[in-house]
């Protein structure tokens, strides 16, 4: 760690108030590590932990006009926060390696920065794995204890929602954590591969189903869909796979 220019590392500096008196007052260093140490507790990935507003690329060559418009909506979305929201959240929708994540990791900094408010990351896929082991009686997890950061969290990020196979369980999971935010009015950020429309493979052959393309009332539930639609403003964000053209990997 390097040590503070302005108070050499104290925390506080000597500065005359109104009355022309010397008090002491925190260093703004010490504005800068609380803001650190909520953005570490909100666990994002260390893959995703630089991810920004600021750092969202929108006009590369060839970039579709709705990579602009979903990062003007993350944006007024942070500014209105949280009087204007109305503990409403947001719904990024799209086709793999648009942003989507980048987007909501970068409201997720956001608020925890600069609205003080306590953040979480989860990813939909691994606590879903965890929820299940801590059923094993080896674990000394329980369910409540995996699940409680996710309830009290005042912003919670909830990424790649309808990645695990649905079935009961699964519904049963995904409605108590939706609901529970639902009804204390807690804002969630959810990003999903699946296109927002209704479940539609039930009258279909299994070769039908097969060949057709899920949606998320086919991943979640056509109940949970709606609710969702209650709690989250839908940003629909198309194009090209990031990862395959701007972000590719490469030596040198």
């Amino acid at each position: 760690m390097t040590t503070c220019p302005i108070c050499d590392g104290i925390g506080l500096i000597r500065v005359k108030s109104d009355a022309g008196l010397w008090v002491s007052r925190p260093c703004e260093c010490q504005q800068s590590q609380r803001e650190e140490r909520r953005v570490g507790a909100a666990h994002i990935p260390e893959r995703y932990r630089h991810y920004t507003l600021d750092g969202y690329e929108t006009d590369f060559r060839g970039a579709n006009p709705s990579i602009g418009k979903a990062l003007l909506t993350a944006r007024r979305f942070v500014d209105e926060f949280p009087h204007d929201t109305g503990g409403k959240g947001l719904l990024f929708t799209g086709s793999i390696g648009v942003g989507k994540t980048h987007l909501a990791v970068g409201v997720l900094r956001r608020l925890v920065q600069e609205k003080g408010c306590k953040g979480l990351f989860c990813d939909y896929r691994e606590l879903l794995k965890n929820i299940q082991n801590s059923y094993n009686p080896q674990v000394n997890t329980t369910e409540l204890e995996l699940l409680k950061p996710v309830f009290n969290a005042d912003v919670l990020v909830l990424d790649d929602l309808g990645a695990q196979k649905p079935n009961e369980w699964v519904w049963d999971t995904v409605a108590l954590i939706l609901n529970t935010r639902y009804n204390d009015k807690q804002t969630t950020i959810i990003t999903t591969n699946y296109s927002d429309l209704p479940a539609g493979g039930s009258a279909l052959s299994s070769a039908e189903r097969a060949a057709r393309e899920q949606t998320l009332g086919d991943r979640i539930g056509d109940r949970m869909r709606s609710r969702l639609a209650e709690m989250c403003i839908k940003v629909e964000v198309t194009g090209e796979d990031f990862r395959q053209s701007v972000k590719r990997a490469r030596f040198g």
